[in-house]
């Protein structure tokens, strides 16, 4: 027997995934199912563009509910309090500067299952969060990325 992954997340990271899997089974599925239903009465299904369409997107939704069902089952809670302050771990908000005279950036580190780096949320699997796990402010860290080295200054850690 495999043992299933564990997927490192804060309480509203996973929240947020157990409101998506419940607008994916009480919403969407309706809504997929409804328009299989309707493509069907389109006629010749080996020749229906919307029955195709439609079916993919169920499949989708499908592998998607499934997924979140995992990452919930197998969430492990980050908790916040426990977390030492001085030292970059998962749930903690870094602040580096890239040297020698880059601008300032700023990522909250979380588990893969809410990583969103539009909001600023980076993986705990990606090449930074790697880099910076254990460090404290002032550190200086080599991060090796996909786009080559890059040499960074921890300013703050919150």
């Amino acid at each position: 027997m495999s043992v299933e992954k564990v997927y490192p997340m804060t309480q509203a990271g996973k929240e947020k995934l157990e409101q998506e899997l419940e607008q994916l089974k009480s919403v969407k599925r309706k809504e997929v199912v409804e328009r299989i239903k309707i493509a069907r009465s389109f006629g010749d299904l080996s020749e229906n563009s919307e029955y195709d369409s439609a079916k993919e997107e169920q499949a989708f939704v499908e592998g998607r509910i499934g997924t979140l069902e995992t990452m919930i089952r197998n969430a492990k809670i980050i908790e916040e309090d426990s977390m030492n302050s001085g030292v970059v771990t998962l749930g903690k908000t870094v602040t580096f500067v890239e040297l020698p005279d880059g601008e300032e950036e700023s990522y909250t580190i979380v588990g893969s299952a809410e990583a969103d780096p539009f909001e600023g949320k980076i993986s705990n699997d990606s090449p930074i969060a790697k880099s910076l796990m254990g460090k404290q402010v002032g550190d200086k860290v080599i991060v090796n990325t996909p786009g080559g080295e890059m040499n960074v200054k921890i300013t703050s850690i919150g």
